[in-house]
């Protein structure tokens, strides 16, 4: 006899008929069937009912409803929770009670679905907190099952710092918050980051508590942007502004610190209600202003780059953090509103003259046309009066013409010294912005810096000349060029202009001159000195009509009578002899004969 066998006794009582008949306690077969059935879950097919989680493993889930037999479930419907395990309880949805091979097939997911729509609105309802698992990756974020409803994660909601790699997250189960549902399309979304920022908010609180202006802290650059960087100082975000990561002139904050770097920051400032926290980088290191070298002074030549450019003058760095002003006046001598940009541009390197040097406020204003000879110290000596140039023409006034013989030495035309001859009227008849103009010098004013020019006197006047060809009573001949209204501008030869008034203008058969004709003019008035010519059409033959007229009336007019007594006139009747001997009485009687 076995040792298993040995100490086995049977039973006293048990009955082998009933056994062997199939009764027990005259209880038929059938009935024992329907009293274990009755002892079972009733499970009608498509119903949603809890079931005890029997066994766990990498491929299935044996789930017991109650029912005579258990169900399989795929283990990836439970992917969302990665801590499932045996004796858990889990709703399932019965597919059918019993299939060909006599199964109960059992679904979680179809149970979580039919349900799901309801807790997930009861979750935002709630502010509730729920599990969720990243199934894969969509434009602009993640593909979330929550509930067995796939759910929409936005990229910028996975966590509180910029997230650069999305797939990392792929596969995993995390907490969730849901915080928007669309009811008519069904689309939920939900947020990791607003776990993480209540969180947060706590340890803000308390940190920003703690902070005071001139603390120095360690932080991790978080996000670098155009205008300045942001920093993690372990809780709570600070921003260095781009003017305070360093002493000089940077446009990229990317050349100063890379992300993920950890550094040294100074508080600067913080608003506790709007928790933002103002940080400063060069404040950790010395200004450049206090290693400026102590023997630079006003008049030295100093070298430095052109970092920005304005209309009204160029700041250049003499050394990181150092920078001077070169004011667009004092770029050049011309007196001429100009701007910077003309001059210099930005990366120039560029010689200049300390112009004031203030230590305390940190400034520094620099010259460059220091570093030429003023022209006006020795004016008189390059441009005597007299003295003949060609000048750049700059630009018009109504009363003349501004010019410029050399950068920095202007002049002007009258515009009564533009032409002896032509009347002009603007100086843009004469010439243009830009053109050269060949001009002599009429006089100098050092003090204001400005010279008196001539271009008509580079000739002779012929106005001299003109005295003597448009005398009073001559005729020439003149075209009308222009008709105003107190008369007509007539041009004669050598480009000499005239006048005429209306009356003057009416031809010999009353009609009116117009512009363009030309015609015989007679002069009625000349004047050198205000250079004006009077003219008439209408004299030249009214003058001829008014001597026809004389001649005539002489030859008509009747002989006197010589009729009635004869009266002796002496006076009338005194002979040339004897007008002699009269003559001569009286200079013997001036010499006192």
């Amino acid at each position: 006899m076995s040792e298993l066998t040995k100490n086995v006794q049977p039973l006293q009582d048990f009955n082998w008929d009933e056994f062997e008949n199939g009764t027990v306690a005259n209880v038929s077969k059938e009935e024992l069937d329907k009293a274990y059935d009755e002892t079972l879950n009733k499970v009608a097919d498509h119903q949603v009912v809890e079931g005890k989680v029997i066994s766990v493993d990498k491929k299935e889930v044996v789930v017991n409803i109650g029912y005579k037999s258990d169900g399989i479930i795929p283990a990836g419907e439970f992917r969302y929770n990665p801590e499932l395990k045996e004796g858990d309880v889990v709703e399932v949805y019965v597919e059918t009670a019993e299939d060909k091979k006599g199964q109960l097939v059992l679904s979680h997911k179809k149970a979580r679905l039919s349900k799901a729509w309801d807790r997930v609105n009861q979750a935002l309802d709630d502010q509730e907190i729920v599990q969720g698992y990243i199934k894969c990756r969509t434009k602009g974020g993640m593909i979330v099952d929550v509930f067995g409803i796939e759910a929409f994660l936005p990229g910028s909601q996975i966590d509180v710092h910029p997230i650069r790699d999305y797939d990392q997250f792929v596969g995993k189960t995390m907490e969730f918050k849901v915080v928007k549902i669309n009811q008519e399309f069904r689309n939920v979304v939900v947020s990791h980051k607003a776990l993480i920022e209540q969180e947060l908010e706590a340890q803000k609180q308390e940190i920003i508590s703690r902070l005071e202006k001139g603390q120095i802290l360690e932080g991790t650059v978080k996000n670098i942007t155009s205008y300045g960087v942001f920093v993690d100082l372990g809780g709570v975000d600070g921003l260095i502004h781009i003017t305070d990561l360093s002493w000089g002139r940077i446009d990229d904050p990317k050349k100063i610190v890379e992300l993920d770097q950890k550094i040294n920051v100074v508080i600067l400032d913080f608003d506790e209600e709007k928790k933002r926290i103002a940080l400063g980088l060069k404040q950790l290191t010395p200004h450049p202003w206090d290693a400026l070298d102590a023997n630079l002074k006003v008049g030295d030549h100093i070298k430095g780059k052109v970092v920005v450019i304005a209309d009204y003058g160029a700041f250049v760095e003499v050394q990181p953090g150092v920078e001077g002003l070169i004011h667009v006046s004092e770029m050049s001598w011309s007196q001429h509103l100009r701007s910077a940009q003309e001059f210099l541009k930005v990366g120039d390197e560029v010689e200049a003259v300390i112009l004031t040097l203030d230590r305390e406020e940190r400034k520094m204003s620099l010259g460059i046309k220091q570093l030429k000879e003023d022209p006006w110290e020795t004016i008189d000596v390059k441009y005597p009066i007299g003295s003949k140039h060609t000048a750049k023409v700059r630009n018009f006034t109504n009363f003349g013409v501004f010019v410029e013989l050399e950068e920095g030495v202007d002049g002007l035309i009258h515009i009564s010294d533009l032409s002896w001859t032509k009347k002009i009227k603007h100086p843009s008849e004469f010439t243009q912005v830009g053109a050269e103009i060949d001009v002599i010098v009429l006089d100098i004013d050092k003090e204001n810096r400005r010279l008196s020019l001539g271009h008509k006197q580079l000739e002779d006047n012929p106005w001299d000349v003109f005295e003597e060809k448009y005398t009073v009573g001559s005729v020439h001949t003149g075209k009308i060029t222009e008709v105003l209204e107190k008369g007509a501008v007539i041009s004669l030869e050598e480009n000499v202009e005239g006048f005429a008034t209306p009356k003057h203008l009416v031809k010999e058969d009353g009609s009116q001159a117009q512009q363009g004709e030309e015609l015989e003019f007679k002069v009625i008035e000349f004047n050198k000195d205000s250079k004006r010519i009077i003219l008439s059409h209408s004299r030249t033959f009214e003058d001829a009509q008014r001597e026809e007229k004389r001649a005539a009336r002489k030859t008509a007019a009747p002989k006197k009578k010589e009729e009635g007594p004869k009266i002796e006139n002496v006076a009338a009747a005194t002979s040339l002899g004897d007008l002699d001997v009269l003559a001569e009485l009286k200079a013997k009687m001036e010499k006192g004969e």
